[in-house]
C-alpha cells in the first residue's frame, strides 16, 4: 500500500520544478527519470487498490488487523496462547468425559474477545441423518428439503447449523447417534451458548418465532414435556427428545454422559431396557432408548434435574404432525386477515430484517393462543413415526399421510421464506408451481 505521506504531486513527471538545481541534469536522464517515477506512481496505485496475496498461515495473532464477519466476530484470529485444543488428553469421544468445561470454555472466550460479545444469545442448530441412501424412494428428497428448512430458518435468525450424517461412535446408532454429536459440537463451537438438537423429520413452520431465552434464563436444557404426565401418568411419552435446547456448559457434559451410559455403548444396556419398561407401563418395546432414559433421569432423580430443565408446554416446541396439518388453512387465512388491517406487515422487505417484522406481528396474535386448537403458526412440526428415509410409518395411519403431510408442511414454511423472494406457492401440495406475490400483498383473496 502507498504510504499516505507520498502526495501524487511528489511523483508526478509533470510537476513544476521548485528550485533550479534540478534542471543540472541531461534531458535524457530526465526522460529516463520521469518514465521511471512513473512507473513507480503506477505501481504504488495498483498496491493501494489490490490488496496483497498472502501466502502465509492464515491463523494470526488477536492484535493483527481484524476482519470481521457480519456479525461482527474476527473470523482470521486465533492467538498462541495455549486453550483446551492444545491438551492432549482432551477428547471429543462420547465416551471420556470432560471436566472443568465451564472454565475452558470461558478461557477460550478470554482470548477470542470478539466472540464473548453476544455470547449468551449465540446458537448452533445440529441436525443430521443417516449415512446411506434413503430406502424410501422419495426419503432423499425429502430430507433435503427439511434440511433446506433449517437453514433457511438459521439464516433468518443468524445462527449456525451442523449437519451431520456418520455415527460418532459405532455402538451409538439410531435415536442413541445425537448424542455425540451434540457434545462433538459443543467441543467445535465454544463461541456458543446453546446447541440446538433438531431431528431430521422435524421442520419449522413459523419462520419468523424466535425462542425466549430470556425464559430459560436459570435453565441449562429446554424441552418439550409436561411434569404431571412424567410423575403422575409416569408414560415414556411425557416429553419428547427428538428436539432440545441443552445449554454449553459442564452440567451439560455431565448429563450426556450420564444420559449416554444407558445407551448402546453401555454393558448395561439391556438392563436399562428393562428398567424403563418396567417403570413406564406404556412403554411397548424392551431397549432402552434416549427419550426414556432422559424421562428415568427427571422421575428418579427430580432433586438433581428438574430444577435445571425446562418443560416446555406452552408452546409447540416440536409438535406432533397428526394434530397440527390440519390448521394450516386456517391460520393462513387469520393471518392474511390481519395484514389486510396491518399495511407494514405486508410492506416488502429484506430477508435481513425479517425479525423485526416477526416481533411487531406478535401484538396481533395475543388472541391466537398456543398448541392445540391454537389458530398461531405451530414454531416446529414433528413427524414423528414417519420415517421419511425408511418409508416406515406407524400403523396408526397410512403412509401416503405421512408424505403428503410433510409436502404440505414443506410449502406452508417455504412459503414464509418464498415471500421475500417476490413468490409463493399457489398451492400447498404442489411443490412444482410458484406464482409472483404481488405488490401490497395479500389481495382479497390467494393462497399464502
Amino acid at each position: 500500500m502507498a504510504s499516505p505521506g507520498l502526495s501524487h504531486s511528489q511523483f508526478s513527471p509533470m510537476t513544476k520544478p521548485r528550485n533550479r538545481p534540478f534542471w543540472c541534469f541531461s534531458d535524457s536522464s530526465l526522460y529516463c527519470g520521469g518514465v521511471f517515477l512513473a512507473v513507480l506512481l503506477v505501481c504504488s496505485f495498483w498496491s493501494f487498490f489490490t490488496p496483497p496475496l498472502n501466502f502465509g498461515s492464515s491463523i494470526t495473532d488477536s492484535s493483527s488487523n481484524c476482519k470481521e464477519s457480519g456479525f461482527g466476530v474476527n473470523l482470521n484470529s486465533d492467538p498462541k496462547d495455549p486453550t483446551f485444543y492444545d491438551d492432549p488428553e482432551m477428547s471429543y469421544s462420547i465416551e471420556k468425559p470432560v471436566k472443568d468445561w465451564d472454565e475452558k470454555r470461558k478461557g477460550w472466550l478470554k482470548h477470542h474477545p470478539s466472540f464473548a460479545a453476544g455470547a449468551s444469545e449465540r446458537i448452533v442448530l445440529v441436525t443430521g441423518s443417516q449415512t446411506k441412501p434413503c430406502q424410501n424412494p422419495i426419503g432423499d428428497h425429502l430430507l433435503l428439503r427439511f434440511f433446506k428448512n433449517k437453514v433457511d430458518y438459521c439464516r433468518i435468525h443468524g445462527y449456525d447449523i451442523f449437519y451431520n450424517n456418520l455415527l460418532l461412535h459405532p455402538k451409538m446408532g439410531s435415536y442413541w447417534a445425537k448424542l455425540p454429536v451434540v457434545k462433538a459440537a459443543m467441543l467445535a463451537h465454544p463461541e456458543a451458548e446453546w446447541i440446538w438438537w433438531v431431528d431430521s423429520d422435524a421442520l419449522f413452520t413459523d419462520m419468523e418465532f424466535k425462542l425466549p431465552l430470556e425464559r430459560y434464563k436459570n435453565h441449562n436444557m429446554v424441552v418439550h414435556g409436561w411434569p404431571k404426565l412424567i410423575y403422575n401418568s409416569k408414560s415414556w411419552t411425557s416429553l419428547n427428545a427428538g428436539v432440545f435446547l441443552i445449554r454449553n456448559c459442564q452440567w451439560s457434559m455431565d448429563l450426556i454422559n450420564t444420559w449416554s451410559n444407558m445407551g448402546p455403548m453401555s454393558k448395561d444396556y439391556k438392563k436399562w431396557g428393562q428398567i424403563q419398561r418396567s417403570t413406564f407401563k406404556d412403554k411397548l418395546f424392551p431397549e432402552s432408548d434416549d427419550q426414556s432414559a432422559l424421562i428415568y433421569l427427571l422421575y428418579k432423580e427430580r432433586e438433581k434435574y428438574y430444577d435445571h430443565i425446562y418443560l416446555e408446554g406452552e408452546f409447540y416446541f416440536e409438535g406432533y404432525w397428526v394434530e397440527i396439518l390440519g390448521g394450516y388453512e386456517n391460520t393462513t387465512e387469520r393471518y392474511l386477515e390481519i395484514e389486510r388491517g396491518v399495511p407494514k406487515l405486508r410492506r416488502r422487505h429484506a430477508e435481513k430484517v425479517s425479525e423485526q417484522y416477526g416481533a411487531f406481528r406478535e401484538g396481533f396474535l395475543k388472541e391466537a393462543g398456543n398448541g392445540k386448537g391454537s389458530w398461531r403458526r405451530p414454531f416446529i412440526t414433528h413427524f414423528t413415526g414417519c420415517q421419511p428415509c425408511s418409508g416406515n410409518h406407524n400403523q396408526m395411519y397410512a403412509g401416503e399421510s405421512c408424505w403428503n403431510g410433510m409436502v404440505k408442511a414443506l410449502n406452508f414454511a417455504d412459503n414464509q421464506v418464498l415471500r421475500k423472494y417476490g413468490f409463493i406457492h399457489p398451492d400447498l401440495q404442489d411443490s412444482s408451481t410458484v406464482t409472483e406475490v404481488p405488490f401490497d400483498y395479500p389481495a382479497d383473496e390467494g393462497p399464502w
